[in-house]
């Protein structure tokens, strides 16, 4: 019998599972999911890296942030100890806010206060949303769209008014349309509030859901220590950022040691965060390859069992002539034709999710991350049907033949 070609195996491969498509779907399913796992799992990190470079874009390019702590620790590794500063290091006050007023670069500087509380409405509605204390300076240098009514004033944050401007989706949640909720009085943390503004949805959840209210009134019940989770800076050029940044490190080093504080633009923050998102993503892949793993576990003892049962034809080929070469390359087929069929419907699924996805949130699939999934899938084939085809391949032709 003369030795065939690895594509006639193949298509033979095809015929056969033709026969029993539902025995192939089944075993090619932990392939399936394996593929449609990972593809997705890095289409969401790509997605969530989108949307974070959407928002602090939609801030323009001049916006500088100062965060207690040394947050961007270059000796902490590739990824920092990004958020570690958090949890000490300065602790920003109404002092350091009018020191920093005085640096001619900055045309905004918004001291900001950040709390998660229940708000709560006259009618007993109430949501799970933010407070954030600001200044009046704050809606400018977020470039916010207002509604309905109006932003904060110098007035209000000199008078400690009980105003807020409220996110559109809070507003929404608690009185069905924004243009319902102006005029209307919420409570949060036994503070009672005058809603005069609805600021449009951005996509930042927190300020969606916000309560924004002056920085002034927030001292007391609120915020009762009157310091600050971050303090916001405008340049009032383009050019002047790096030497606005270097001006807030003078201010600051005054009063505190240069680890108290981080001061940071848009570049830095996002390449930190990107730099988070890797590794996560990575062990995300890591556990979505698992799927991979069991299914090509699958696709072997479905082999070995398709040896079993084809024993006696295995014999009758190798008695005509097929060499052990030949019967090795028929089920290494298999096993391929069942991890790429499994490969192709996952991305194939993936690819569908993704587009439904998108329409609500910027996922998007990465060619490397296709190529890998797929590349793996077959790969995953190959090692797992390697062990069945050898085992058919050895078998001695008249103890094949005769098996019942």
């Amino acid at each position: 019998m003369k030795t065939q070609s690895f594509q006639h195996f193949i298509k033979t491969a095809i015929k056969d599972f033709q026969r029993n498509k539902v025995r192939a779907i089944l075993t090619s399913l932990g392939i399936m999911i394996g593929v449609l796992s990972v593809v997705l799992l890095i289409a969401l990190g790509l997605g969530l890296k989108n949307y974070l470079k959407e928002q602090f874009e939609s801030l323009g390019s001049n916006v500088v942030f100062l965060f207690p702590g040394n947050v961007f620790n270059s000796e902490a590794g590739a990824g920092g100890n990004f958020g570690s500063g958090f949890a000490g290091g300065a602790q920003f006050d109404e002092k350091d806010y009018f020191n920093l007023q005085k640096i001619e670069e900055a045309d905004y500087v918004v001291p900001v206060f950040f709390k998660s509380m229940a708000i709560e409405t006259t009618t007993s509605e109430n949501i799970l949303g933010y407070v954030m204390g600001v200044s009046e300076d704050f809606f400018g240098l977020m470039n916010s769209k207002l509604i309905n009514g109006r932003f904060l004033n110098r007035s209000d944050i000199s008078r400690k008014t009980k105003n807020a401007v409220i996110g559109q989706v809070a507003a929404e949640d608690l009185f069905t349309s924004s243009e319902k909720a102006i005029g209307k009085t919420v409570k949060a943390g036994n503070v009672r509030l005058n809603i005069v503004g609805v600021i449009k949805k951005t996509g930042d959840r927190e300020q969606d859901s916000s309560l924004i209210i002056p920085y002034t009134t927030s001292f007391g019940k609120l915020n009762p220590d009157k310091t600050f989770f971050s303090i916001y800076l405008g340049a009032n050029d383009e050019t002047k950022v790096e030497a606005l940044k270097q001006k807030i490190k003078q201010e600051l080093l005054k009063r505190y040691e240069e680890d108290d504080f981080s001061v940071a633009e848009q570049t830095e923050i996002l390449s930190t965060v990107n730099q988070i998102f890797n590794i996560v993503n990575a062990i995300l892949v890591a556990i979505g390859s698992i799927s991979l793993i069991v299914g090509g576990i699958g696709i072997m003892n479905i082999m070995y069992a398709t040896v079993t049962e084809r024993t006696k034809e295995v014999g009758i080929r190798r008695a005509i002539g097929a060499t052990e070469k030949d019967i090795l390359a028929q089920f290494l087929a298999e096993s391929i034709v069942l991890s790429v069929a499994g490969g192709v419907m996952g991305l194939i699924l993936a690819a569908l999710i993704v587009l439904a996805v998108r329409t609500v949130f910027p996922a998007a699939i990465n060619l490397v991350a296709v190529i890998l999934a797929f590349g793996v899938s077959t790969a995953i084939g190959i090692f797992f049907g390697v062990f069945p085809a050898k085992r058919a391949a050895k078998l001695p032709p008249i103890v094949a033949i005769r098996y019942e």
